[in-house]
């Protein structure tokens, strides 16, 4: 997997008491069941915006350099290293200097400074790691649209904890729009 998460968010963009009154649940039986449930909303609504929604660590694994390398998780806060293998088998770590961090688009893209070409690398599978911190700064800048998904989410997983459920009608229709709350946030790659 090319993509590895190294340190996970310390805290939720939903609070269990978020959850709790979306949920109109008074009692803290269960608690820890609604907070695995806000984690898998998380994760899943990382997975399909391409985002970090809470700051985390982040290592890239690349066979070599691409012309322009695109770090796929939004935003970008920093990149910590740009390390490699070089045909003598050792690691090297690239000065800062040697690589320019466009953090504004999404995704981030990371190229040669002015003047510079990327170093070769020994060709083999994984000889190149790049380490970046990527995720809003605190749950208040995370978007109130990703945060009401996630308790939309939450909600439905809360009421139908196995994997198929059977109404009286007999038949489950989602509504339609929810996934859409998501749709301006996703991070699209276009190269």
């Amino acid at each position: 997997m090319p993509l590895q998460l190294v340190t996970p968010p310390a805290l939720e963009p939903v609070t269990l008491s978020e959850a709790r009154l979306h949920l109109r649940v008074d009692t803290a039986d269960d608690d820890p069941l609604i907070g695995a449930l806000i984690s898998a909303a998380r994760l899943h609504a990382e997975m399909l915006t391409a985002r970090q929604f809470l700051p985390a660590r982040w290592r890239l694994v690349l066979d070599r350099f691409t012309p322009m390398v695109l770090l796929n998780r939004s935003p970008v806060v920093s990149v910590v290293s740009v390390r490699y293998l070089d045909m003598g088998g050792l690691w090297q770590i690239m000065p800062a200097t040697d690589y320019v961090v466009e953090s504004s688009s999404e995704p981030a893209r990371i190229t040669p400074a002015f003047g510079k070409i990327w170093p070769p690398t020994l060709p083999q599978i994984g000889s190149v790691e790049i380490l970046f911190d990527a995720g809003y700064a605190d749950a208040t800048k995370v978007p109130d649209g990703i945060k009401r998904w996630m308790l939309l989410r939450v909600g439905s997983l809360y009421q139908h904890r196995e994997e198929m459920s059977v109404l009286p009608a007999g038949r489950i229709d989602p509504l339609p729009f929810v996934d859409s709350l998501l749709d301006p946030y996703r991070v699209v790659t276009l190269l």
